[in-house]
């Protein structure tokens, strides 16, 4: 089946989704101007804000009627996600995302990491409005552990002995433990205390598996689909999942080329890199990984009541994981 993203994910919650969109413009509304700027020119560009949609589908098919505190905590996410999409620039040294210029390479890196200060400030100050203690606790936390993900990245470039089990622990940090807030989030708004824990399991399997998609997307896209260059994770001789299992399937000069990419960056062998990463097995060993995310994903929201909210959710996942073909 060919899924649309409007019609098949997006529609269940449109009026909620607009809703939200006006609470991300209020919310960046500042008294200094540079400040309106920058966070207008980030939250522009953002993709087609997902985690934020995750949200409302959760929160819908948890069976919350009130939708106000959802819309509210779903820009909070969005915010969130921003921000630390800007600080990500400036540490990658990023100049494009999403084929549009970075507030790095726009302004300047002193800019973009105060701005993304300020996104994750507003975005608190937003989910104190909500009052409600164990949501803050639960995005105090997991707002401390995607940062820990961003350093645990940081400390593993240049190491080609970097594991799977340190790549997992990475991506958990980086990318799902923000989908996890997200749908957890929606589950103890709505107090549906029995949906928290599938939630949280599906948001986690569901940003391994996109975050994994990302990384074989790397060495099998093009600059235009990907909206980033290619090579770029390479360059900064970052061991994403397809280095680590090329290094694992590999021996010999293959081994040896993949050992010193990772060790040293650059992209002076870029082209033999993408080549033994395609032979090696690699690729087809990260897309078999991928799979099994999404069908743990995919289980885990057989505890959902049975709802075109959740219909909305399998649809996303299998949007997703689709990328690959």
């Amino acid at each position: 089946m060919v899924i649309d993203f409007k019609q098949d994910i997006l529609s269940p919650v449109a009026t909620d989704f607009a809703a939200m969109d006006h609470l991300i413009n209020e919310g960046i509304s500042s008294k200094v101007g540079l400040v309106m700027s920058v966070s207008k020119h980030v939250v522009e560009a953002g993709g087609k804000r997902m985690r934020p949609i995750m949200c409302l589908l959760a929160a819908r098919a948890c069976g919350l009627a009130n939708m106000q505190q959802a819309q509210h905590l779903a820009a909070v996410i969005e915010m969130l996600h921003t921000a630390t999409l800007v600080h990500d620039d400036v540490v990658d040294e990023s100049s494009l995302r999403r084929g549009r210029p970075t507030a790095n390479a726009t302004w300047n890196n002193q800019t973009a990491v105060l701005v993304g200060d300020f996104l994750i400030a507003r975005a608190f100050d937003l989910l104190v409005d909500l009052n409600n203690i164990t949501l803050l606790k639960d995005f105090s936390t997991g707002t401390c552990e995607i940062a820990e993900g961003e350093v645990l990245q940081l400390q593993s470039q240049h190491q080609p002995e970097t594991t799977e089990e340190t790549y997992l622990r990475i991506i958990h940090g980086k990318t799902s433990r923000l989908f996890e807030l997200a749908t957890e989030g929606a589950a103890i708004l709505a107090g549906t205390e029995e949906y928290r824990e599938p939630l949280r399991r599906f948001a986690g399997h569901f940003g391994n598996a996109f975050q994994i998609i990302d990384d074989i997307l790397d060495y099998t896209s093009d600059a235009e689909t990907l909206g980033k260059n290619i090579g770029d994770d390479l360059m900064e001789g970052k061991p994403t999942l397809p280095l680590i299992s090329a290094l694992a399937h590999s021996t010999g000069d293959d081994h040896a080329i993949i050992r010193r990419s990772i060790a040293t960056g650059g992209v002076e062998q870029l082209d033999k890199v993408i080549e033994i990463v395609h032979h090696s097995g690699g690729l087809e060993y990260c897309q078999k990984r991928a799979q099994q995310e999404t069908d743990a994903a995919l289980e885990a929201l057989k505890a959902l009541p049975d709802n075109e909210y959740r219909q909305a959710l399998i649809n996303l996942t299998l949007m997703a994981l689709h990328r690959l073909q």
